[in-house]
């Protein structure tokens, strides 16, 4: 883990109310895992005081991106924020995707935002010669961030606007009648309404499912005990997703135990 003021190489709106942030850590880029975060102080003048957590979104070379809604103070000073300025990161922090075990087919959700993670997901398991491809809803197509970034991608649109007119879970339905379910793991992030329903899908189905929880963080090391979230099987009443998450096996938690965020 490291603290760093970083420099900001591109800042930019891709979609209605989406924008990306990339900025340059050799060392932060050369230590993270996909499903580890950053956790960003939006200010130097400490207002807002607290730092906000982000999915590391891409990483290329010695350069890292994140990707955010602007619903606060906070992101909208990101938003804000200009090439050249600098950011004041630590990270990387979590535990990272868990990607051992036996599988050759992934197929990466996302729900809005939720693609915060996906992408370097994706270039990573493609790399371990594993099949991926990714199904990304929103509400319309204008809330699409998608310019090539994810392989193999569907898209999942409220209003029909593009690709299938319905919501992840109908568009992951259609996938599995079309190419079947052998082999495959699930990684999903997103509202937890959404997860919850794509938990129920594949539990039917005895599909594993990972799922990336979206939480409010405090410190986002584990001090202030902020994020906890319930658990379903082991010897631990209850886990902080900042340190023994954000990543968990959809089985092993009690999603309705944490607030939602959206």
């Amino acid at each position: 883990m490291y603290q760093q003021h970083v420099p900001i190489t591109r800042s930019q709106q891709v979609a209605q109310n989406v924008h990306i942030l990339e900025f340059q850590s050799e060392a932060i880029a050369a230590e993270a895992i996909p499903g580890q975060f950053l956790n960003i102080r939006p200010s130097r003048f400490y207002d807002p005081f607290l730092r906000r957590a982000y999915s590391i979104h891409r990483v290329m070379g010695d350069r890292l991106e994140i990707i955010y809604n602007v619903v606060g103070k906070g992101s909208a000073l990101f938003a804000e924020a200009k090439v050249g300025e600098t950011l004041d990161i630590l990270g990387p922090l979590g535990t990272p995707f868990h990607l051992e075990g036996e599988f050759r087919r992934a197929v990466l959700v996302s729900g809005g935002v939720g693609i915060a993670p996906m992408p370097f997901l994706g270039d990573w398991l493609l790399k371990q010669g594993k099949q991926v491809a990714n199904i990304y809803g929103a509400r319309t197509a204008a809330m699409i961030a998608d310019d090539g970034r994810l392989h193999n991608a569907r898209y999942a649109t409220d209003d029909g606007s593009l690709d299938f007119h319905g919501n992840v879970v109908g568009l992951l339905q259609q996938f599995l009648a079309e190419e079947g379910a052998d082999g495959l793991r699930v990684f999903a992030c997103g509202p937890n309404k959404m997860l919850m329903a794509l938990g129920d899908f594949c539990q039917l189905r005895g599909i594993p499912l990972e799922v990336s929880l979206e939480c409010q963080m405090a410190c986002g090391i584990g001090i202030c005990q902020g994020c906890p979230v319930e658990m379903a099987t082991g010897d631990r009443k209850y886990t902080l997703v900042c340190t023994h998450g954000p990543n968990y096996d959809y089985n092993h938690i009690r999603l309705e135990s944490i607030p939602a965020v959206h």
